[in-house]
């Protein structure tokens, strides 16, 4: 088995259990990592120009790393911006 086989496979298997995870996670209500609350918290910090917290904010929320939420404040930065 080659190596980009491998991972063809691989990446088929990781969208397959994230389905299954997304499904399962409808099922027993687990609410969104964003609440309304913290989305508005998130879109006042941007507003004061405090992208920095609210990055950090992000990160303590979803546990997600500094390049998820940096990525996400910059998303939601741009929507802003509009």
């Amino acid at each position: 088995m080659s190596i980009i086989s491998a991972i063809s496979q691989l990446r088929c298997e990781l969208a397959r259990v994230n389905n299954t995870l997304n499904k399962i996670a409808k099922q027993v209500g687990v609410p969104d990592e964003v609440t309304a609350d913290i989305l508005n918290e998130l879109i006042s910090l941007i507003a004061e120009g405090k992208n920095i917290k609210a990055i950090k904010r992000y990160r303590m929320v979803t546990g997600h790393g500094l390049k998820e939420s940096k990525e996400y404040v910059d998303s939601l930065t741009s929507e802003i911006i509009k």
